[in-house]
C-alpha cells in the first residue's frame, strides 16, 4: 500500500507540474529555452510515473496475516557440511539469493541432467556475488565429504559459490519435505534406490521460495536465469 500511494504521489506531482509547464507557457514571457526545459522535464517526470512498474516474483507457501504484517514461509534453520567440511547455515546466506536442489552422486537418472543445467546456472552468475548455490544430497551414507569435494573438483566450480552438502539423511529430507516443498525420499523398489525432485528452488534474501523450476529443461532453467536478475532488481 505504502509503495501504491508513493507512485500515485509521484504520477500526481509530474501531472500538475505539465500542466504548470503548459499554462507558463501559454501565459508568460518566459525565454523559449527556459519554456522548453520546463516542459522537457515535466514530460520526463510524466513518463517515469506512467512506467509500469515490474511484477515481483511470487512468495510460495502459507502465509499469516499478523496484525498489520503478513509472516511468509521461509527456509527452516538447518547446518550441514560441505565439501570443503565447512559448516553451512542458514547464516552463509545472509543476503544473498541461491538456488538449491537435491541430488546424489551416483544417480544415474535425472542428476547428471541436472547438474548440467545447474552449471548454466553457476556460469550465468559467475559476475553476481550475491548469488550462490546449494545442493543437497540425499544419500548422505554414500556421499562422503570427500566425494563431495572430488564431484565438485570434476565439475570445476568453486566452493565458495557452489556449496554441496551432506548431512543427518532424516533431517536432509525433512528440510526438503517441509521446507522447499520437494521429493526426497529413500525407496529400495527404485533404480538407484531413491526418489527424488528434479526441482531447483530460487530462495530470496529473506530465506523465502521465489521459484520452482524444472531442472532437467533447458527453458525453464533459462526462465530460472532471467527470475534471478529480476530478484535482485527488487
Amino acid at each position: 500500500m505504502k509503495r501504491f500511494l508513493k507512485e500515485m504521489r509521484l504520477l500526481l506531482n509530474s501531472y500538475w507540474l505539465l500542466v504548470t509547464g503548459y499554462w507558463l507557457l501559454v501565459t508568460t514571457n518566459l525565454r523559449p529555452a527556459t519554456k522548453y526545459c520546463l516542459l522537457l522535464t515535466a514530460n520526463c517526470l510524466l513518463l517515469v510515473g506512467c512506467v509500469t512498474k515490474e511484477k515481483p516474483l511470487p512468495i510460495f507457501g502459507q502465509r499469516d496475516v499478523i496484525g498489520a504484517d503478513t509472516v511468509y514461509h521461509t527456509i527452516s534453520k538447518f547446518s550441514f557440511v560441505d565439501q570443503d567440511s565447512a559448516t553451512i547455515t542458514n547464516e552463509t546466506f545472509r543476503d544473498k539469493i541461491y538456488v538449491a536442489d537435491f541430488f546424489f552422486t551416483s544417480c544415474r537418472t535425472i542428476c547428471p541432467i541436472m547438474k548440467t543445467q545447474m552449471l548454466r546456472v553457476y556460469q550465468a552468475t559467475k559476475e553476481m556475488p550475491d548469488v550462490l548455490i546449494l545442493s543437497h544430497t540425499i544419500d548422505p551414507e554414500f556421499d562422503t565429504v570427500a566425494l563431495l569435494r572430488d564431484f565438485a573438483q570434476r565439475l570445476d566450480v568453486e566452493s565458495k559459490r557452489w556449496h554441496f552438502v551432506t548431512g543427518v539423511k532424516d533431517s536432509i529430507y525433512k528440510i526438503a519435505q517441509t521446507s522447499y516443498f520437494a521429493t526426497a525420499i529413500e525407496d529400495k523398489t527404485e533404480p538407484d534406490g531413491f526418489i527424488h525432485s528434479g526441482a531447483f528452488l530460487l530462495i530470496d534474501k529473506k530465506g523465502r521460495i521465489r521459484g520452482k523450476y524444472d531442472g532437467t529443461l533447458e527453458e525453464e532453467v533459462n526462465r530460472l536465469i532471467s527470475d534471478i536478475k529480476k530478484l535482485r532488481r527488487e
